[in-house]
């Protein structure tokens, strides 16, 4: 909060006293939590790991809350609980209008919320839990859902690796957005919501504020590159061992972002006469952008065509790779129910085959099959019952499944007049808003991190 401080202090905005104000009432009651609850540490089970991943993002979203409400913003509590909710979850929806306006140390602490938001906060949480003896790589696998191997020996290592990562690949972005044109302000600010796939802007027209191709282009390349499994990157450092097409994930993810592209840009040349070239890099960033669930927009896609919307509508259950800052349905729970459904029609022509599943060089077990189904059923199941709630709060059928669509897989704008990327959600009523925060906290924690805690059988031995 001093970052945001700081800022303001310097633009002579009184703003700075809330976030010294609130940073100072945090740590204080902090360092009393954690002098009260010294002495012998609880033994960590999966019970605790699961209760204390909700409840640190539960605690996360309420602190990064305090600065939006106690601010010049004009929000309620439940629209300030939504914009850190939003950010901290990388989803990118927002209640505030008139970006371009806003304190310069206000825009920075939403950037903040999402860069933390990414694998930052991951990573911090996996740094500090082992030095209390509290199995980090248990809590990392619980948040992000990558069940990948242990690339590095130590979670430590591990964890330092993977922030490296993450804030080598920012300090890239903000130099690439620089040697572009934009201040150094707003290239700081979007490469920040770039690494977290969060789309947070300083600016109402978002992207298309800059109109530059360039910037486009730019982005969309950091965008993909923050949907692919940051273990990735760590791999690329070791001998032998970095293999990119070793997670077929990887692969499937980038063919899907190609070929979904360049359909809208064939369609955009076709129906509405865009030149192709033109076509194909403004397409590419807004398919790219709601696939890799950041929420950027360079313009209002869903006046292209009836074609294009159906494409992008495709886009948002989708999500980038597991073990990146990406959400939505992610791509490995797609390979995996590709290779279950071929399994399934093989075995209808061959009763008697015995047909063996392997995602990349491994056996897929039983329990990662039932793992899959669950969380489909979850995710489904969570859609209607989030579309249902909205539609009983005012809000027509459009906007209340798009609404609960963008914040169960963390994309950002929805669809409709109302909160599509022309739009946001500054209109909707407060129960709205409390609605599409706890379907943004359930896309983020994979749906049963959260559920699994409504449950009293789990709690009885």
């Amino acid at each position: 909060m001093l970052l945001p401080a700081l800022t303001d202090f310097a633009d002579r905005n009184d703003d700075f006293r809330v976030f010294v104000g609130t940073g100072f009432l945090v740590g204080v009651i902090c360092a009393l939590i954690a002098v009260a609850t010294r002495g012998e540490r609880p033994q960590f089970t999966q019970k605790l790991g699961f209760l204390l991943v909700t409840t640190v993002w539960l605690a996360a979203c309420l602190i990064g809350s305090l600065p939006l409400y106690f601010s010049s913003v004009n929000v309620t509590f439940a629209g300030a609980f939504f914009e850190s909710m939003s950010g901290l979850t990388t989803t990118g929806s927002t209640v505030i209008s008139g970006l371009d306006t806003l304190p310069r140390g206000i825009l920075l602490w939403r950037s903040l919320l999402q860069w933390l938001g990414g694998i930052g906060i991951i990573g911090m949480v996996l740094l500090i839990l082992p030095s209390l003896q509290a199995g980090g790589l248990a809590l990392f696998h619980m948040e992000s859902s990558d069940k990948s191997d242990k690339v590095l020996p130590r979670v430590n290592q591990l964890t330092g690796g993977l922030i490296a990562a993450y804030v080598a690949l920012t300090l890239m972005c903000a130099i690439a957005y620089t040697s572009l044109g934009m201040t150094f302000f707003d290239a700081t600010n979007h490469a920040m919501t770039t690494m977290a796939t969060g789309g947070y802007s300083t600016h109402d027209a978002s992207m298309g504020y800059f109109d530059d191709n360039r910037i486009l282009i730019a982005s969309t390349v950091f965008m993909v590159l923050a949907a692919l499994p940051f273990v990735v990157y760590v791999r690329a450092f070791l001998p032998r061992r970095f293999q990119l097409w070793r997670d077929p994930q990887i692969l499937v993810f980038l063919v899907i972002c190609a070929v979904l592209s360049f359909a809208i840009a064939v369609t955009r040349r076709i129906i509405n006469d865009t030149p192709f070239g033109e076509a194909l890099v403004s397409s590419t960033f807004n398919l790219v952008s709601v696939i890799t669930t950041t929420g950027y927009a360079s313009e209002d896609y869903t006046l292209w065509s009836n074609a294009a919307i159906g494409i992008f509508f495709l886009a948002s259950f989708l999500g980038g790779c597991a073990g990146s800052t990406a959400g939505g349905i992610k791509a490995n729970r797609l390979v995996v129910l590709y290779l279950v459904v071929r399994a399934s029609f093989r075995r209808l022509v061959r009763p008697h085959a015995v047909i063996r599943l392997k995602y990349g060089n491994d056996d897929i077990s039983a329990q990662t099959i039932q793992t899959v189904t669950i969380f489909f059923f979850l995710f489904f199941g969570t859609l209607l019952l989030g579309t249902v709630l909205l539609t009983m709060f005012g809000l027509d059928l459009i906007t209340a499944f798009s609404g609960t669509l963008t914040a169960l897989s963390n994309v950002g704008p929805g669809f409709g007049q109302i909160i599509g990327p022309a739009g946001n959600f500054s209109t909707l009523p407060d129960p709205a808003l409390w609605v599409l925060s706890a379907a943004m906290l359930l896309g983020r924690l994979e749906l049963v991190t959260v559920l699994i805690l409504l449950f009293p059988s789990v709690w009885i031995d």
